[in-house]
């Protein structure tokens, strides 16, 4: 039965296909823009990505205004503001996003600062300060796990104080995102592996979460799907571009079910972990998704049981008993992650990332219930549950 009351908004257009590239220069063009600023980091440059990007442009007789490719893994104010003042010097117009989630949020705030004016990213942090329309901006992620590309928000630390800040808005909202295989087939294993179980764990989230509706529904359900017939594939034939495509496909789909839907616990969990411990947060997330998930059970069992047809298929779905469906909902997802270990040696518990210490438990447990998404999750937690949960997954 569907909710009384919700909301689903996601104007992103999504361009994706083997040759998904090449229309870029044309849907610019739609939008007015002949000059776009490429924003990138080192490693996609040395990986080779820019090279499938820029012949498109000079074929279709589009300037490239310049190209930064200097973002670091965590977005900064500094960066932010340097970007911006090259952006205004060049006369860009529009911006090319082309990396994974630092500089799919770097993009976001310069976007900010060259349409609002001004260098002072801080005034417009927060939810709902910005009142219209944006810089064109198009995203061509690198990555098939953060959902970036299709989320209204952006974090971008302060250099000054290393607080992280927040930003949300429609207007945050790329134009398109372009997701074409060629920009991941170069991904590393463990790189595909943890952004993978990031995108799972969206999707996972997304179904579960108070927020959730029958649309998220959808979109959270067919990611699973679709992570789980082809991440293991990917794994084992990485120069699989359908398979590659799939997992792009997945994470977009996820993106756009939780931003709707919002995020729990696991999320919550992995923001203070990260903080603390410096973790990335695909591995974050890979570490907590089946401790919250039983940790949900009580609250939420039919729902997780549910789960497992997106995940396991129909057959199995259909022979496992309703009571047992949720239990066997969890036996998969740790059956998952026991595969990617034996991969590539993705942490499963805290222990095993050698660096996270036992003594840190209460710190990490306080911290998390701080969070915002503890406000989603479907069964409230308390901070003796949180080092409880924490010691499991230890």
């Amino acid at each position: 039965m569907s909710k009384p009351y919700f909301e689903f908004f996601c104007p992103v257009k999504t361009i994706a296909g083997h040759k998904a590239l090449e229309h870029m220069p044309f849907e610019l063009q739609a939008l007015g823009s002949s000059r776009p600023l490429i924003i990138t980091d080192v490693g996609v440059r040395k990986a080779g990505l820019l090279e499938q990007v820029l012949p498109v442009f000079k074929e279709a007789g589009t300037e490239i205004a310049d190209i930064y490719d200097n973002v670091p893994p965590d977005s900064s104010t500094d960066t932010v503001t340097e970007i911006a003042a090259l952006y205004r010097s060049k006369n860009a117009d529009s911006i090319i996003a082309i990396g994974g989630g630092s500089v799919i949020d770097t993009s976001k705030g310069v976007n900010i600062l060259v349409s609002e004016g001004g260098d002072d990213i801080h005034k417009y942090s927060g939810a709902g300060v910005l009142t219209r329309p944006l810089k064109p901006l198009f995203v061509v992620p690198t990555t098939a796990g953060t959902g970036s590309e299709v989320t209204a928000i952006a974090v971008v630390s302060d250099c000054k104080t290393g607080a992280k800040l927040p930003f949300a808005s429609q207007f945050l909202l790329p134009n398109a995102a372009v997701l074409d295989p060629r920009m991941t087939l170069t991904l590393p294993p463990a790189i595909t592996a943890a952004t993978a179980m990031d995108a799972m764990t969206h999707a996972m989230e997304s179904y579960i979460c108070l927020a959730k509706n029958p649309l998220s529904d959808a979109y959270g359900t067919q990611a699973i799907r679709k992570i789980s017939e082809n991440i293991l594939h990917v794994m084992d034939n990485p120069q699989d571009a359908n398979g590659r495509l799939e997992l792009a496909l997945a994470a977009t789909m996820a993106g756009i079910a939780f931003s709707n839907s919002m995020v729990g616990l696991v999320h919550a969990l992995g923001h203070a972990l990260g903080a603390i411990c410096h973790l990335p947060h695909g591995i974050c997330m890979n570490i907590f998704l089946p401790y919250v998930l039983e940790y949900n059970m009580e609250t939420s069992s039919e729902l997780i049981g549910e789960l497992l047809l997106p995940l396991a298929g129909p057959e199995v779905y259909a022979s496992t008993p309703k009571p047992m469906r949720a239990e066997r909902t969890l036996q998969r997802v740790r059956a998952l992650r026991d595969e990617l270990y034996e991969r590539v040696k993705l942490p499963r518990r805290l222990s095993e990332t050698g660096k996270v210490t036992r003594d840190q438990i209460p710190q990490l447990a306080k911290l998390s219930l701080d969070e915002g998404p503890v406000l989603f999750n479907p069964k409230e937690m308390e901070l003796a549950e949180a080092i409880a949960l924490l010691e499991r997954a230890w």
